[in-house]
């Protein structure tokens, strides 16, 4: 099962989130992800590997913002190292969404064929 952890606050969010992160550790080791909100402009990092292997100083810098979503990722499908499998996921049509969750899809395939057809989107992602 994943990890995850949502913070809005009147401050910067990057360094609860990532301790958040730190903390759900346990409940995922293969990849993990921050995205923050500033204004309408997401600033996201993510990769495969530990948290404290994917973020270094520059990329925590590079999250600014007063609100966001982190995860950490146990695979139950997929590739574990993969880095389009790392999440949060981010979807920029039609107006911009980040998600995080923890859990499989049943209908993959029937979901991606909807989408391509009625929307002309790719999922780059199992």
């Amino acid at each position: 099962m994943c990890g995850i952890v949502g913070v809005v606050a009147k401050n910067a969010v990057n360094q609860l989130l990532y301790d958040g992160l730190l903390v759900l550790q346990h409940r995922g080791q293969d990849a993990a992800g921050i995205v923050t909100a500033e204004g309408q402009t997401f600033h996201m990092h993510k990769g495969p590997g530990m948290v404290r292997d994917v973020f270094r100083t520059r990329n925590m810098r590079a999250l600014a913002g007063y609100s966001g979503i982190a995860h950490t990722r146990y695979p139950t499908a997929g590739s574990a190292w993969s880095a389009a499998e790392s999440q949060p996921f981010y979807v920029n049509s039609p107006f911009g969404i980040v998600l995080g969750h923890n859990g499989n899809l049943t209908n993959t395939g029937q979901l991606k064929s909807e989408l391509f057809r009625q929307d002309l989107r790719h999922v780059n992602t199992n």
